[in-house]
């Protein structure tokens, strides 16, 4: 492009320059304090996943800025082609611009292409990691912790928050960086080609960046309660799918439909409200950046008619100014993306930063405890409950021996239980393992030592074969279908067509309550533990196939605590441990507690009167 002298000097000494890099240059690092004021550590703590990819990302922003390059220089060729060939009449400098142009395309669209490649890499394989790492840390949670945060916050960290910030590592070495850059750029480029024409570039920036620093504020809030909204309305639909048997059985599902309505209808209004305010975004900014191109054309047309200007100068101001706009444009996108990514990174960070303790299954000695078991004076309350749930409980069980827990519902069994593996720690009292405090035993060592099967029988899609081999994977099937044998299961194992092949629908949906419990048992067996837990395992089995079950475990030589609800089951039980609103009500064997409890007695007498009237009217 040519330039006059008195231009060129107005570039270099024009007075106005110096305050507009001054300014620019306080612009920039308000920003940049902004940007560390908004992300914080949670940009520390969930993008230095991102760390591993370093070159991936480096060499993607390098081939951006190979885009961005062209873009910036592509006005000045197009002046240069304006001044040097269309006015002269000079058709070789057209086409010798015009080629240059051509490359300069060419390069902008393989660095484009390439740029891509790098940038899924890095953006997927963060977000891999980071999915890893979430997972990972959940599963270290104590009891405590996990129970913390609800399972539906956890199913949407890990899904949406996750793609959420991986989709805004890939567009940010894609467009999203290219954006603010373009727009500095040609700013900058502006001044180069003319600065008296640029100040009314420059007029509005100041506005904007207020602007943009107050939508981002907003828009990071309100992006935040949508997410928050987005947990309940996954709450509601886990809760509905879980519940479907007894949501048609009651037919409550006109109440369910209106129910989700309802947590929907929540999340679309906020959602809205979010989106309709960064809706304002782009009108302002077209609306401050058109003013601004209306006043460079104006001027710009005096100043080409008063020889201050030449007209490829105009029209590449013309061309910053609309690079600009479309900059400026993509500012909403951003902010919207941003704003959602910072929200998702903050609720990660909770579960990434979440204290209140982790499990570590350390190495363990590979000694297995005999079962001895004790508790002493052992009190708990949950935490951030003001009442406790045991008070005072003890109690001693010795290797081998069976110890059947009874109680009303809510009185403490399961929580009792839960202490065993250390799912919980006692708020006061202690528990024992062959003498030795279970804190002070390795995790691994006590957990190996447990055969633990819960209230709700969960079982895994898969095989039978695999469910029951997730007790001792080095298990051969000869150890599983004799611990199938003891459960009860093994006869109607063998009469599925597959056999031990079966499949297993999602946690057992095509099995009746009675074998999911059998299978649960026997999966529990594999494991040879020293301590077998049942809590109230046995409440779908029938008298016959009960009993068949205990005579089984006679020749066990673990030591069995029994949750039940059956008087004829804790009868043949060495000991029975009665709880009545978390404290012990009465210890012995059946006989003994006939003769000192009276709950123990009110509890026999009502099963018995209940066996007359059904024996009545059979």
């Amino acid at each position: 492009m040519r330039k006059s002298k008195t231009a060129i000097q107005s570039t270099e000494n024009s007075p106005s320059a110096y305050p507009v890099g001054e300014e620019y240059g306080i612009i920039k690092k308000q920003l940049i304090r902004y940007a560390k004021d908004i992300w914080g550590e949670t940009l520390k703590t969930v993008f230095s996943y991102a760390k591993t990819y370093k070159w991936p990302i480096a060499i993607a922003l390098l081939l951006m800025f190979v885009e961005l390059a062209v873009e910036l220089i592509q006005p000045l060729v197009i002046g240069k082609i304006i001044d040097d060939g269309i006015i002269p009449g000079d058709t070789g400098t057209v086409w010798t611009w015009g080629a240059v142009m051509m490359g300069l395309a060419l390069a902008a669209f393989l660095s484009g292409v390439t740029n891509s490649f790098f940038a899924a890499h890095a953006a997927h394989s963060f977000a891999f990691d980071l999915r890893a790492a979430m997972f990972r840390k959940i599963q270290s949670f104590t009891m405590s912790t996990f129970l913390r945060f609800p399972q539906s916050g956890l199913l949407t960290r890990m899904t949406s928050d996750i793609t959420m910030t991986s989709n805004v590592l890939y567009m940010s070495l894609r467009i999203m960086l290219r954006a603010p850059l373009a727009a500095a750029g040609s700013l900058i480029m502006a001044f180069i080609v003319n600065p008296k024409l640029a100040l009314f570039l420059m007029i509005g920036v100041p506005f904007l960046v207020i602007f943009l620093v107050f939508m981002v504020r907003k828009g990071v809030a309100m992006f935040g309660r949508v997410q928050r909204r987005l947990d309940r309305v996954n709450r509601v639909v886990q809760e509905n799918l879980q519940a479907v048997r007894l949501v048609k059985a009651y037919l409550r599902g006109a109440y369910e439909s209106s129910r989700f309505t309802k947590v929907a209808g929540a999340l679309r209004s906020d959602t809205v409200s979010a989106v309709r305010l960064m809706e304002l975004i782009l009108p302002v900014l077209l609306f401050v950046m058109n003013v601004s191109l209306l006043a460079v054309l104006w001027f710009g047309a005096q100043e080409v008619r008063g020889g201050g200007a030449e007209v490829g100068e105009v029209v590449a101001i013309v061309n910053y100014a609309l690079r600009m706009t479309g900059s400026f444009s993509m500012f909403s996108f951003i902010i919207v993306a941003y704003s959602r990514a910072k929200a998702s990174a903050e609720r990660m960070e909770e579960v990434l930063l979440a204290d209140g303790g982790t499990e570590e299954a350390e190495r363990g000695s590979g000694r297995q405890p005999i079962g001895d078991l004790r508790f002493e004076n052992v009190s708990f309350t949950y935490e951030g409950a003001d009442k406790g749930v045991l008070h005072d409980i003890s109690f001693h069980v010795k290797p081998g021996e069976k110890l059947a827990i009874m109680g009303a519902t809510g009185s403490g069994k399961s929580t009792l239980l839960n202490l065993i593996p250390r799912f919980f720690e006692p708020t006061s009292g202690r528990v024992l393992l062959d003498g030795r405090d279970i804190q002070e035993w390795p995790l691994k060592d006590l957990r190996d030592a447990i055969g633990y099967v819960p209230q709700q029988s969960m079982l895994f899609t898969g095989s039978i074969h695999e469910n029951l081999g997730w007790g001792d994977s080095e298990a051969g099937l000869d150890e599983l279908e004799e611990a199938a044998r003891k459960a009860q299961i093994h006869d109607s194992v063998e009469r599925f067509p597959d056999k031990y092949g079966t499949r297993v629908g999602q946690k057992g949906v095509n099995l009746s309550g009675g074998q999911k419990q059998r299978l649960s048992i026997a999966r529990a067996l594999v494991r040879h533990p020293s301590i077998l837990i049942l809590d109230d395992s046995t409440s779908a089995l029938d008298v016959k196939t009960e009993n068949a079950l205990w005579k089984a475990l006679e020749g066990e030589r673990a030591t069995m605590l029994v949750v039940t609800q059956k008087v004829g089951t804790a009868a043949g039980a060495d000991r029975i441990l009665l709880l009545d609103e978390g404290r012990v009500s009465g210890y012995g064997t059946h006989e003994e507690l006939l003769e000192q409890s009276v709950l123990y007695r009110q509890i026999v007498e009502s099963q018995s009167a209940h066996a007359g009237e059904v024996n009545g009217d059979v």
